[in-house]
């Protein structure tokens, strides 16, 4: 989804201020104001997700995460700063195109069925803490339900806009983070969407841990609009306009994120595996594959879903609901005779090929943007990198 500045003269984009944690505040009380119900990282449940936040003091100041491969867990950092963490195992797609959703529903009237669509207006949020990875996604997404990308790019999909993610994203008001700190699992600098915000956002901050404002001993935060709501919100933040340390000091900090990068994918993997269907390594993935879905529920692209009808006892209500599903069910691929893909092997082959490969001939785009998700919450810790790594060096073997 664009979000620029107008487009009659110049843009009006102001230069970067820095935000200390009052700032950080005011920038929270601010969007709630404005009538934005704001949703940002939160501790709970030994995890950090994605939850409503009323101030600075809900998000997660001093702790940091580990992931690796089938393993999260939390501990507390060397500082205090509110982003060290990388992503949890939310992703904001379940705020844009929620996990459970209403169709229609319908009633008995007289002799036939009167047919009701929510009306209902999109949810005002803003997305607090959103990373490079994630939006990403987003905009993945934007080409999966037919909502035009940010980045101008088209792949034909603007026929059939599912019209409530296209309400919800155009009424999300996003604040990005520029990564400080990868994790084990993270490889989105491989696929080309971070450690640093590319456009797609409202505001953008980078949290610069060892920086200070006079007098105070906070972490700081250098803060740069990519929008005119942006611009107009920053606008009427207390700050101080960014000098040179500070900018530097940002992009020290997402260099150091970059090079902190646990994974990388390789670089021909649509073609790779497109001309690997039948490898061997599918068998040998397959073997330790429990078919969970957890890759496909934490993924911030996969869309999959299926489409359930229940009416009341009386038979005079009937209602539609559309809810999250997974090509890793059997059930998924079942057509009238049986299911298509039985068997694991199958089903694993299906969910790669088509995330790295095939997703580019449907959106034009990979269907992966290094998020890590999917190897964290793996219970075995099967690795997407490390299977496209695997094929690719047997090809060199051969």
């Amino acid at each position: 989804m664009e979000r620029t500045a107008p487009t009659t003269g110049h843009p009006t984009i102001p230069d970067p201020v820095v935000l200390d944690r009052d700032g950080l505040d005011a920038l929270i009380d601010a969007l709630r104001g404005d009538g934005y119900t704001v949703i940002g990282p939160r501790l709970r449940d030994g995890a950090i997700v994605l939850d409503p936040v009323e101030s600075a003091d809900d998000l997660p100041w001093g702790w940091i995460d580990e992931q690796d491969g089938g393993r999260y867990r939390l501990m507390p950092g060397d500082g205090n700063a509110a982003f060290a963490h990388t992503v949890g195992p939310q992703s904001w797609k379940r705020h844009l195109y929620p996990p459970r959703q209403t169709l229609w529903t319908g009633r008995r009237d007289g002799r036939g069925f009167t047919v009701d669509t929510p009306t209902d207006p999109a949810p005002r949020q803003a997305f607090l803490g959103v990373r490079a990875c994630d939006l990403a996604a987003m905009a993945v997404q934007d080409r999966v339900f037919g909502v035009t990308p940010h980045d101008g790019r088209s792949a034909g999909q603007e026929r059939f806009t599912d019209t409530g993610y296209a309400a919800r994203r155009a009424a999300a008001f996003i604040v990005a983070v520029n990564c400080g700190r990868a994790g084990r699992t993270c490889f989105c600098d491989s696929v080309g969407t971070g450690p640093k915000a590319a456009g797609g956002y409202d505001l953008a901050l980078t949290e610069l841990p060892g920086a200070e404002l006079p007098g105070r001993g906070a972490p700081a935060f250098l803060a740069a609009a990519g929008s005119a709501a942006g611009a107009a919100l920053l606008a009427r933040l207390p700050g101080r306009p960014a000098g040179a340390e500070d900018r530097a000091a940002a992009e020290a900090a997402v260099e150091g994120a970059r090079a902190q990068m646990g994974r990388a994918m390789v670089s021909d993997a649509g073609p790779l595996l497109a001309r690997n269907l039948e490898h061997p390594r599918w068998a040998e993935v397959a073997a330790r594959c429990l078919n969970c879905a957890n890759c496909t529920m934490v993924c911030p692209t996969c869309f999959c879903t299926t489409v359930e009808d229940s009416t009341d006892l009386s038979g005079d209500h009937v209602e539609r609901w559309r809810r999250w599903d997974s090509c890793f069910t059997v059930d998924f691929s079942y057509i009238h005779g049986g299911a298509i893909r039985q068997s694991g092997l199958s089903r694993y082959r299906q969910w790669m090929t088509h995330k790295l490969s095939s997703w580019w001939e449907q959106f034009g785009t990979s269907g992966c943007t290094g998020c890590g998700r999917c190897i964290t919450w793996c219970p075995v810790g099967i690795d997407i990198t490390e299977e496209a790594r695997a094929i690719k060096d047997s090809e060199g073997r051969g």
